[in-house]
Formats: structure tokens, C-alpha cells, sequence
């Protein structure tokens, strides 16, 4: 999909209003995918892009981390503390107008997680963007209590959400040393009230997630995606439940998964 003349792979799935779901790191794994499945199966059309990886695989933690190094790298992505917003964010306000224009509603639902766990609030500089989930935001990298936002961008999101009355939902794991309590408290400094800040007890996440997440990432970490534990009144599960109520009620769609006027 090309967006303001940069091409990217997007993939397309479902039907209702738009919800852009971005990667964790390393990629777009399968447990990326299924929480993909799960936003297309409450009612929304889903938007998930390409951004780093392999699409539809679980790398090994070798690989895992030479796509990490080839992020912070790049030139699309702030890693680290003093870069401000990540370039790529503007590409996907971009994608956010496009996924309006073909799926239709009231706005867009913005999912990020780990490495674009933040880009899910930078996305909300866009007017289609309404719903904002930041799952676990890892960067800057080296400032757990900083936010990736060049301080232009945090005032602009600040006076629309007060503006609007617009929410961002967000979870992370105590404990968790990507994802800190004072990065949380930084979000809840710039939002106040609109900041619906989530954090569940490290021993719910799986014990066993995949190689990356295990010997690379280290703690408890992705709520709805590798740390998450499919069974029920699970806390990864109730956090996964109020995702797709609150897009639900952000973007007008029923129970059933049809739009609502």
C-alpha cells in the first residue's frame, strides 16, 4: 500500500470500521496475527503493517535482535531518548486517512505494541484516529520515564484530547523493565484523566513464550500477544476483552459487528 509516496506492505482483513494494528518487535509474529484476527472478529476491518521482521514469524532470539539493532538504526524510528517522534508515525496518520476513506465509521482504532506501542498515540495527531490502545510502549529505549514525542507533538496531543475528550487505553506488566511504572506516570503527567493506564501482575504472563520474548526481552512483557494465556477471566485475557470493548464503544459498532449510525 502507498501512502504519501512511500510503499508498504499492509495487511487487509475484515470489515466495519478501520483499526490499525502495528507489530511488536521482532515482527509480525503469529501471536500478532491472532490478536489481528481477534480485532477483525469483534466487528472492524484491520489494517497491520509491515514495519520491521519477518510477517508470520516466530524468529529465533539471534534474529530477533539483529532486527532490533536494524530499527534503531533506521531512520523511520526514534529508539532512543532526545529523537522525539519516530518519523514513521507520520506515514502511518498517513495510513490511518487511507483506512477511513476504504473502511468507512466514525475514525480509526490505532493498536501499538513494544516498539510502536507509542506510535498508537502519535497516530492521534491525525483527526481520523479516535481510539488509541499503547500496549507495553518500549521506547526511548534508554529512558524508561521519557515518551517518544517531541514536546511540539506532546502539546498537541495534550490540547486535543482535552479538546475532544478523547481516551487512550494502556497496559503494561508490573515489573516490566521495557515497559516502567514511570513511563506510565510520564503518560499520566501529559493526559491526566484520559489516560486509562492498566498494569497487570507479572506472574499472570506466560511462562513459557517464544524464544525472543523468553531470552531477549527477559520479564513479563506482552499482555495480549506473547505473554498472553488463553483461558478464561485470565487477566491477559480481560485486558484483551476491554481492547475490543472500547474500540467497540469509540467506533459506534454492536455487539454483533455491525456499524452503527
Amino acid at each position: 500500500m502507498e501512502v504519501g509516496g512511500v510503499a508498504k506492505t499492509v495487511h487487509v482483513t475484515g470489515s466495519g470500521p478501520a483499526v490499525v494494528v502495528m507489530p511488536e518487535m521482532p515482527g509480525i509474529s503469529p501471536d500478532v496475527a491472532r490478536l489481528a484476527r481477534w480485532v477483525r472478529d469483534a466487528g472492524f476491518t484491520v489494517f497491520v503493517p509491515s514495519l520491521f521482521g519477518v510477517d508470520g514469524a516466530y524468529p529465533t532470539a539471534e534474529e530477533g535482535e539483529a532486527i532490533i539493532r536494524r530499527a534503531c538504526v533506521s531512520a523511520e524510528f526514534s529508539a532512543f531518548a532526545g529523537g522525539g517522534t519516530s518519523p514513521v508515525s507520520a506515514w502511518l496518520r498517513g495510513l490511518a486517512r487511507v483506512a477511513l476513506d476504504e473502511a468507512g465509521g466514525p475514525g480509526v482504532g490505532a493498536i501499538g505494541l513494544c516498539f510502536t506501542g507509542n506510535f498508537a498515540l502519535t497516530m492521534a495527531l491525525e483527526p481520523a484516529v479516535i481510539a488509541p490502545v499503547v500496549n507495553h510502549p518500549s521506547l526511548p529505549l534508554d529512558a524508561p520515564g521519557e515518551l517518544e514525542l517531541s514536546a511540539v507533538d506532546a502539546d498537541a496531543l495534550a490540547e486535543r484530547f482535552r479538546r475532544e475528550d478523547l481516551q487512550v487505553l494502556a497496559y503494561r506488566f508490573q515489573g516490566d523493565r521495557w515497559c516502567t511504572g514511570q513511563r506510565f506516570a510520564a503518560y499520566q503527567r501529559l493526559l491526566g484523566d484520559a489516560f486509562l493506564g492498566r498494569v497487570l501482575p507479572a506472574e499472570a504472563a506466560n511462562p513459557d513464550p517464544p524464544p525472543f520474548f523468553r531470552d531477549v526481552v527477559g520479564c513479563a512483557h506482552s499482555v495480549v500477544t506473547a505473554h498472553f494465556v488463553d483461558e478464561a477471566g485470565h487477566p491477559t485475557v480481560r485486558a484483551r476483552d476491554e481492547i475490543l470493548a472500547f474500540l467497540t464503544a469509540k467506533l459506534h459498532v454492536t455487539p454483533e459487528g455491525a456499524g452503527s449510525s
